[in-house]
C-alpha cells in the first residue's frame, strides 16, 4: 500500500466533496430568489441518495465482473462486502478509498442534471428520477468507461468502452458530462417549459454563482488529478492541462459574449470556466498544455452559441446543462482525436500528431453511444413519472415560488420598513 498516494487521494476526496456545495452555489445563484433553496436541495438530495445506492450495489454494478461489457455483477460486491480488508487495494490504494472517490463521481453526475429542471420540478419526483437514472444509466455507463479489466480483482472483466473500444476518457467526459447532459435534455423535454421561458431570466445572485464556479474549479483538480490514482507525474500534468484549458475557455466565452452582446458578464465568466473544465475532463491526460489551450478555447467559443439552442429548438434547459455539459463534453471528447499526443500520460497520437483518424472514430463512437443511451432511458423514466405521480409543480406554485410552497425554507428573509 502506497501511503503517499493514499494521502493524496484522501485530499482529492475532500476536494471532490467541496464540489457539492460548489455546484449548489453555482446553480443556486443562477435561479430565481424564489427557488434558490430548492435548487441547492436538489444537489444535496441527489448526493445523499446516490451515496447510499453506491454502497448497497452501485459499486458492484460499476466495478463488479462484467456481463458482456455492459454492466457489472450487482451482487459481487453488494454492501461493499469483502472490500474493507486492510490489504484489499487498487493501484496501491485501499479499495475503500477508491470506492468513495468513485462514489462522488456518481453523486455529482446525477446532481448536474438538476440544472435543467430548475423552478418547476417536484422535489419528490426529482429524487425518484435521480435514483432510477443512477441505477439504469449512470452505473452501467460508468462500467463501460471506468471499469478496466483487472482493476478490482485480478481476473475481473470490465466495460466495453474501456477495454474493447479503447476510447480515451481520463476523468469522465462521457460517463459524467455527456451522460448528464443527455439526460438533462430528455427530462427538460418531458417536463415542459417554465412560465418564464423565452423571457430574460436574470440570476438572483451572480456573486454566489461565481463563488460556486470557483469552488468547482478548485475541486476539479481533485476530479481530474485524482483520476491518475497516484501522486505522480501524471497527476501533475493533468492539473496543468485542467488549469490552462479553463483559463482559455473563460477568455473565449467572454470574447464571443462581447462580440454577440457588447458586454461581458459574471455568469459568462462562470459558465466559461465550467465549460473549459467539462471539455478538458476527457482530454486532460491526452493533450499537451498547448493542446489544452485549444480544447478549452474551442469549447468556450462553441458553447456560448450552444446555450442558445434551447430558444431555437424549444426546450427549457433552465441553467444550460445541455449547452455546457452535453456540448462541452462532446467537444472535449472529440478533440482528443485531434490533439492527443503520445508524450502525455495516455500515450496516444491524435490526427494532428500523426495518429490519423483511428482515435477520433473511437471517441465519436463512445460519445454517441453514451448520449443516445442516456437520452433514451432518461426520457422513458421521466415520461413514466409524468404519467403516474406527476413531475411538474402547478402554475400557481411556480408563480409563488417552489421554496415556500414545498420547503417552507426561503433562501432569504427580507423585511421592508
Amino acid at each position: 500500500m502506497d501511503t503517499g498516494t493514499t494521502a493524496f487521494m484522501l485530499c482529492c476526496i475532500i476536494g471532490l466533496t467541496l464540489m457539492i456545495p460548489g455546484l449548489a452555489l453555482f446553480y443556486g445563484g443562477m435561479v430565481s430568489v424564489k427557488s434558490s433553496t430548492n435548487m441547492m436541495m436538489m444537489t444535496f438530495g441527489a448526493v445523499a441518495l446516490v451515496g447510499v445506492l453506491w454502497v448497497l450495489f452501485g459499486f458492484s454494478m460499476v466495478f463488479g465482473t462484467s456481463y458482456g461489457g455492459f454492466v457489472g455483477s450487482i451482487t459481487e460486491f453488494a454492501g461493499m462486502k469483502d472490500l474493507m480488508e486492510p490489504m484489499t487495494t487498487v493501484a496501491g490504494l485501499p479499495i475503500s478509498l477508491f470506492s468513495i472517490f468513485q462514489a462522488l463521481f456518481a453523486a455529482i453526475t446525477v446532481a448536474l442534471i438538476s440544472g435543467a429542471v430548475a423552478d418547476r420540478m417536484k422535489f419528490g419526483a426529482w429524487m425518484i428520477f435521480a435514483a432510477v437514472w443512477a441505477v439504469l444509466v449512470y452505473f452501467p455507463v460508468a462500467h463501460w468507461v471506468f471499469a478496466f479489466d483487472g482493476v478490482v480483482t485480478e481476473n475481473s472483466v470490465g466495460g466495453w468502452i474501456a477495454n474493447k473500444l479503447h476510447a480515451i476518457d481520463f476523468a469522465g467526459g462521457t460517463a459524467v458530462h455527456i451522460n448528464a447532459g443527455a439526460a438533462a435534455l430528455a427530462v427538460a423535454i418531458v417536463l415542459g417549459k417554465s412560465a418564464m421561458f423565452g423571457q430574460l431570466r436574470k440570476p438572483h445572485n451572480v456573486p454566489l454563482t461565481l463563488l460556486g464556479a470557483g469552488m468547482l474549479w478548485a475541486g476539479w483538480y481533485a476530479f481530474n488529478g485524482g483520476s491518475a490514482l497516484a501522486a505522480g507525474n501524471s497527476a501533475a500534468i493533468v492539473m496543468v492541462t485542467t488549469f490552462v484549458a479553463t483559463c482559455a475557455a473563460v477568455l473565449a466565452w467572454l470574447a464571443v459574449e462581447k462580440y454577440k452582446t457588447g458586454h461581458v458578464t459574471g455568469v459568462g465568466a462562470a459558465s466559461g470556466a465550467i465549460t473549459g473544465l467539462v471539455a478538458i475532463t476527457p482530454a486532460c491526460g491526452a493533450v499537451t498544455p498547448i493542446g489544452a489551450i485549444f480544447v478549452g478555447g474551442i469549447a468556450g467559443a462553441i458553447c456560448v452559441y450552444a446555450v442558445g439552442f434551447k430558444e431555437k429548438l424549444g426546450y427549457d434547459d433552465s441553467l444550460d446543462v445541455v449547452g455546457v455539459h452535453l456540448v462541452g463534453g462532446v467537444v472535449g471528447t472529440l478533440l482528443v482525436g485531434f490533439f492527443a499526443s503520445e508524450s502525455m500520460p495516455n500515450a496516444t497520437n491524435g490526427l494532428f500528431y500523426g495518429g490519423g483518424i483511428d482515435q477520433l472514430w473511437r471517441q465519436a463512437v463512445a460519445a454517441g453511444a453514451v448520449m443516445l443511451y442516456s437520452f433514451a432511458v432518461a426520457f422513458a423514466i421521466a415520461y413514466v413519472l409524468k404519467k403516474t405521480m406527476g413531475i411538474r409543480i402547478s402554475a400557481e406554485e411556480e408563480e409563488k415560488g417552489i421554496d415556500t410552497t414545498f420547503h417552507r425554507d426561503s433562501a432569504y428573509e427580507l423585511e421592508f420598513a
